[in-house]
């Protein structure tokens, strides 16, 4: 009996630590797609969120107030579907992705600033500056291309040899990230096409990330290694300590201040680690799509918003705020 006993404390001892680690409830919920969404992105505060559902196509959502500020309609005639969509760190810019064409949106006006038609590659990933004239595009024939919409200036980055997964553009459009197939990262000038910082790895590069301040990059690829760089030397701060096998990203984005790091998985995972030893200190499971078997979800952004909240926002169409301890 005192066996039997001890036991069950030592069980729901450890259940009651699992519990607050990584499945602890979320605090909100906005359900804003129920069909699902293609793709989702939000406001570096986790305030707004722009999306796009094949029912209701590109629409801009204030989380705050729980409505829908505006509904843009198709992206282009055809009624494509978009690929990729991002709001610049200055929220009145966003940016949606077609295959073939993007474009920017003034969101505190609810109108299109333009669309642009790529014809060299398909579009995979994209980023916009604070300014929303500058963009950094991701392509399948290995560019990364940077265009300056308000000079026509365009530069195409070559150092990749193989297809372009994920781009990140500083606040000021200075300067890029990109990571690729061909197991490299670049970190690099847009006014010159140089590349400052060369991180190679393991397996191709599936996603990388900007600190706002240019403090910090992230890079992470498809064998599950995620690492956090020095992006005043170029050396590496640490290594993420991933206990998951092959564990890929399809989100990520520092806290303001650089101490922190926010990922989501294709495998509905919400994480946040400590920058200075790439430690987990919390971990939650985003909602899955309703009736979806088996149950899924890719994490397609994620943020830090005033309350101290993660936000996620996912391809359920679902976007929810989880309480996060940061220390």
């Amino acid at each position: 009996m005192v066996f039997a006993r001890r036991f069950i404390l030592l069980f729901w001892t450890l259940l009651t630590i699992i519990g607050c680690e990584f499945w602890q409830t979320e605090q909100q919920r906005w359900t804003l797609a129920p069909e699902g969404a293609p793709s989702m992105a939000l406001s570096r505060d986790g305030r707004f969120a722009l999306f796009y559902s094949v029912e209701q196509d590109i629409v801009l959502y204030d989380l705050g107030s729980n409505q829908a500020l505006a509904r843009f309609g198709a992206q282009d005639p055809r009624g494509s579907a978009v690929v990729t969509a991002t709001i610049a760190d200055n929220p009145r810019y966003a940016l949606t992705a077609t295959q073939d064409n993007f474009a920017v949106w003034d969101l505190a006006w609810g109108q299109a600033e333009g669309l642009w038609s790529i014809s060299d590659g398909v579009i995979i990933d994209a980023d916009i500056a604070s300014n929303g004239e500058q963009v950094l595009l991701g392509l399948t024939n290995g560019k990364a291309i940077y265009v300056n919409l308000g000079t026509g200036r365009r530069l195409e980055f070559l150092a990749h040899q193989e297809k372009v997964n994920s781009v990140a553009i500083a606040p000021n459009g200075r300067y890029a990230l990109s990571g690729g197939n061909d197991k490299n990262a670049y970190f690099w000038d847009t006014n010159t096409g140089q590349a400052l910082y060369h991180f190679p790895h393991r397996a191709r590069v599936r996603q990388v990330a900007l600190q706002r301040d240019g403090n910090y990059a992230f890079t992470a690829d498809s064998e599950g290694n995620g690492f956090i760089w020095d992006l005043s030397n170029g050396e590496k701060v640490t290594e993420l300590s991933i206990s998951v096998r092959q564990q890929n990203f399809s989100s990520a984005r520092f806290s303001d201040d650089g101490q922190f790091l926010v990922t989501g998985t294709p495998g509905r995972y919400v994480e946040v680690w400590r920058t200075a030893d790439g430690k987990k200190i919390h971990r939650w499971q985003s909602a899955a799509l309703e009736n979806a078997r088996p149950p899924s979800a890719v994490v397609y952004d994620v943020a830090l918003d005033s309350q101290n909240r993660v936000i996620s926002a996912t391809s359920a169409g679902i976007v929810q705020a989880w309480q996060a301890e940061m220390k």
